[in-house]
């Protein structure tokens, strides 16, 4: 299950094609994210709709044509306007889109033309949305929690471990192990478990200290999404490197900003951009800790 062979092998194509392909795709997958970021935090029902209606000017309600609707370019040629009134529009639309396309590109030069890449691919969409709703509405969104919960148990039986915490706990207790795909499962489930237990204890420590909540439901949910996709070590990792984001960018912020101490910090984007940088950088860290602590 580990082995997984390319996608495009058969057919021969080059590299540099493929890589374009996919940061082309998170391009055009970014412009659909940046309507997920805008709608899905929205207070009424009616306009959280991802469908209807279509993509319009927020300032003139004018409906955006489709060669304005390109993708990054057609910011660029407009100059960051729109072409009715004139409104400037704001610059995380092709933020969002090119970061898209740039962590779709990732994921194909890090895990290749595989079906591993097409995981961490949906992953990363999931993260960019709740990095972005959370930074400015602070909000975590359940669809994109649930979504991305469901879709990474689902995954979980198709993909060996990355962390293998199940495997190492049955090997100690069965002498014959249970399957791959089981190990799997449960290791996206202790992930979970470690994620979304851990932020919830977090939080409710915080509350009993401080008398109020420091820490909102959606955090735990989202990292109870994490742990399906990483296993325990991995999601522990994503913790510990978002709390030090938090600790470090949040201080700077407040001390730029002169903000006051109780301002409330958008926690859920320091966890997403952390485990944005785990699944590209987190390997090296977690193989190093199994052989120092002497389990690998």
């Amino acid at each position: 299950m580990q082995e997984v062979q390319p996608l495009f092998e058969q057919a021969g194509l080059p590299q540099a094609l493929i890589y374009t392909f996919t940061f082309v795709l998170g391009l055009m997958i970014g412009s659909f994210l940046n309507v997920c970021i805008s709608r899905l935090p929205r207070e009424k029902p009616e306009e959280r709709s991802i469908v209807t209606p279509r993509s319009h000017c927020p300032k003139c309600n004018a409906p955006i044509v489709w060669y304005d609707n390109i993708p990054l370019l057609s910011y660029l040629l407009l100059a960051g306007k729109c072409r009715n009134c004139k409104a400037k529009i704001s610059a995380v639309y092709p933020a969002v889109e090119l970061l898209t396309g740039l962590l779709l590109f990732a994921c194909a030069a890090t895990f290749g033309d595989s079906f591993v890449a097409l995981k961490w691919a949906i992953f990363s969409c999931v993260l960019v949305v709740l990095i972005f709703t959370d930074m400015f509405d602070r909000i975590l969104p359940d669809p994109v929690n649930y979504f991305g919960l469901a879709t990474g148990l689902l995954l979980a039986f198709f993909f060996a471990p990355a962390d293998s915490a199940a495997g190492w706990l049955a090997a100690k207790l069965f002498a014959y192990p249970p399957p791959m795909p089981v190990l799997s499962f449960v290791d996206a489930l202790f992930g979970a478990a470690l994620g979304g237990g851990l932020l919830w204890l977090v939080g409710e420590v915080y509350l009993k200290w401080r008398g109020r909540e420091g820490m909102g439901f959606g955090d735990v949910k989202m990292m109870a999404m994490v742990g399906v996709f990483f296993g325990p070590l991995r999601t522990f990792l994503t913790i510990l490197v978002g709390s030090l984001l938090g600790s470090v960018l949040g201080l700077l912020f407040i001390l730029l900003r002169r903000k006051d101490s109780d301002y409330e910090l958008p926690f859920g984007t320091f966890l997403g951009i952390a485990a944005l940088l785990v699944i590209f950088f987190g390997t090296p860290v977690v193989d190093w800790y199994l052989r120092v602590s002497g389990i690998r």
